[in-house]
């Protein structure tokens, strides 16, 4: 009788031995993990958010909060499923999806308006980005990312495969530190309206809430790694991986 093999245990076996192997899912994690970067930046940066807090009252907060989390929780389950080599090539396509995303609204905003369109001043406050503000938010996710996908996977062979939470809020605190320590002061550091010390205050408070959302995740990322490594049959350590960001090679 024949075994269905999305009911069979994941086999362990390292990066190096399935360079070449094909992976049922791997594409649709790819796209959920660019989609979700894109989004956020396009969607949830511009706008700023309020909250009524008990005992505190209103709260803001950038809207983006609530989703570009999720990328990182994406980032995690790339890693820990598929390994370093196929992040790095995630983390690489994004990278190149937002710059084309910023080339295109700079693009596209700057173009002369027909006289009779009236949507010219809405478009730029929606699509109009500071080149300062964009070039940091790259730069961040960039080396944010890397930083989140490498801990974990150094983390997984030292543990293991043990204590999956250990290892993505690890990995979280880290890469969302290394992420929040670029963008805020590369972004907003002198300029109009910010002082340094508010550049530390909401540094401090992103990187907390960014962490706390990854604490919360934890339940689903547990559920969506699980399901992908008995589809897919094997659970990939990096024994033997060059950790290099530099190279898209597997």
């Amino acid at each position: 009788m024949a075994t269905d093999p999305r009911s069979a245990s994941p086999q362990a076996t390292s990066a190096q031995a399935l360079a070449e192997r094909p992976f049922a899912w791997f594409d649709f994690v790819m796209a959920a993990f660019v989609t979700i970067l894109l989004l956020s930046n396009v969607l949830g940066a511009g706008k700023v958010a309020v909250i009524q807090l008990p005992g505190i009252g209103p709260w803001p907060f950038g809207a983006g909060i609530l989703f570009f989390p999720i990328g990182y929780v994406l980032g995690d389950v790339l890693t820990e499923v598929y390994g370093y080599a196929r992040a790095r090539r995630c983390i690489w396509a994004g990278t190149a999806a937002l710059l084309f995303m910023a080339m295109m609204s700079w693009v596209v905003v700057a173009l002369p308006p027909a006289p009779e369109w009236g949507g010219q001043a809405a478009y730029e406050a929606v699509f109009g980005q500071v080149p300062r503000i964009v070039f940091a938010s790259i730069v961040a996710f960039w080396a944010g990312e890397f930083a989140n996908s490498y801990v974990l996977a150094r983390m997984k062979l030292l543990t293991g495969g043990r204590h999956l939470w250990m290892r993505t809020i690890g990995s979280t605190i880290v890469g969302q530190a290394v992420d929040s320590l670029i963008f805020y002061p590369l972004a907003f550091l002198g300029a109009a309206g910010w002082t340094g010390s508010l550049v530390l205050k909401v540094l401090a408070t992103q990187w907390v809430l960014k962490v706390a959302w990854e604490v919360l995740l934890t339940p689903l990322t547990y559920a969506v790694v699980a399901t992908l490594k008995r589809r897919e049959g094997v659970d990939v350590f990096d024994a033997g991986t060059d950790f290099t960001p530099f190279r898209a090679r597997l």
